[in-house]
């Protein structure tokens, strides 16, 4: 009877477990990044009455006779499946699609979460909501070194992108072959100096003979350069050879591509398309793409790489321990953190504006609450018999 007892109190202990376990996967239904966990049982000891014995002679062998001393808890493991996607429309909201956890610095400890609510704090640095630093890569010129170590993933705010002078640009476009010796059509585009200040430079070319036209490139009034045309019976440019004019602006040379133009019969459709310099810009917005970088948008239409944020995985992450905040820290069984880009190495893709939501399968829980309470039941029901036998017992003498 008493080993009977204290099985049945094994068996509460047990459910009881159970029960705490399924209740905080309730608990959690809705938070972002949870993942479900699940109780382990196990036999304990057992007693041997008889021991088993091998066949003699013409007599069979015989097998051990054992009674159980009840149930223990053998563990309590992590589901770490995919939870569902909740579109948040935030651009720092982030998801990861597949196996990884996001780093961040609590202080002096790098913990590890699938919770991706981000915000920025007043010095940029990518935060979540308690504070911890999500780590990563920073860009230097626009380069990402992902072999250096992780650090703070920070969002330079007011960064300036400096300006880019003009070092080549592309003209195209027909010449009317019909215009008269003498008359000229030109086109203008605004190029930019070491300071980033605009310059108005214009290409005008001039009818000659025949095939032969006279390209002026023209900055505030001041010739920059000239070059000859010659255009062959098919209208195809011939002079110069390399399809390129090379002039001497105020801040150094600019290459000028004219291998498009042409010189059939018709209107002029000649036009400066394009340069390759920039005013200075400063930080408007940033996108992220899959892999984790983070692009800044500046003012002058140009777009750099700030920053990527990295992915770490483990071999074994059910041997991570909670400590609480939806923040997992590594342990002597979960292998060591092996941090790395979003997409490679089997680590996930990462999403924007989107949420992880929690794994919890609400109809699995509920059962699993009715089977505890079932188990925790029948357990008091085992000890209620066993103290009416020894009830029983007490009172044989009566």
């Amino acid at each position: 009877m008493l080993r009977s007892l204290f099985a049945g109190i094994s068996g509460l202990r047990a459910h009881q477990t159970m029960m705490d376990v399924t209740g905080n996967n309730i608990s959690n239904v809705n938070t972002a990044g949870y993942k479900s966990s699940q109780t382990v049982f196990e036999d304990t000891l057992n007693q041997l009455l008889k021991a088993p014995g091998s066949p003699q002679g013409g007599a069979g062998g015989t097998n051990p006779a054992q009674i159980g001393l009840g149930v223990k808890l053998g563990g309590i493991t992590t589901n770490f499946a995919q939870g569902a996607a909740q579109t948040t429309g935030r651009s720092t909201d982030l998801m990861l699609q597949g196996d990884g956890f996001f780093a961040v610095r609590n202080g002096g400890e790098t913990l590890f979460t699938r919770a991706g609510a981000f915000s920025f704090d007043a010095l940029g640095k990518l935060v979540t909501p308690e504070g911890a630093v999500v780590q990563g890569w920073m860009a230097t010129n626009g380069v990402i070194n992902n072999n250096g170590p992780i650090t703070d993933v920070q969002l330079p705010m007011g960064q300036l992108l400096p300006p880019t002078p003009t070092g080549s640009g592309t003209v195209g476009g027909n010449l009317p072959s019909g215009l008269a010796v003498g008359d000229s059509v030109q086109s203008s585009i605004n190029m930019f100096d070491n300071l980033g200040k605009a310059r108005d430079v214009n290409y005008r070319f001039t009818k000659g003979a025949g095939n032969n036209w006279t390209m002026t490139v023209e900055e505030g009034g001041a010739v920059l350069g000239t070059q000859a045309l010659a255009f062959n019976g098919l209208g195809q440019l011939t002079t110069p050879a390399s399809g390129a004019v090379t002039f001497t602006a105020p801040w150094g040379p600019v290459t000028a591509d004219i291998s498009g133009i042409t010189q059939y019969n018709g209107g002029s459709t000649i036009a400066a398309l394009d340069q390759n310099g920039s005013p200075m810009g400063s930080l408007q917005a940033f996108t992220l793409s899959p892999d984790g970088t983070v692009v800044g948008v500046f003012s002058n239409g140009l777009k750099q790489t700030l920053a990527q944020v990295s992915v770490t995985n483990f071999t074994n992450p059910p041997g991570l321990e909670k400590v609480g905040n939806s923040m997992y820290r590594s342990t002597v069984n979960s292998g060591n953190a092996i941090p790395g880009v979003a997409g490679q190495g089997g680590r996930g893709l990462m999403a924007s504006g989107q949420l992880e939501m929690s794994n919890v399968d609400l109809a699995q829980e509920f059962t699993n609450l009715i089977v505890a309470q079932r188990g925790f039941q029948a357990s008091t029901r085992v000890i209620t018999a066993s103290d009416e036998v020894l009830n029983d017992l007490v009172n044989i003498r009566r």
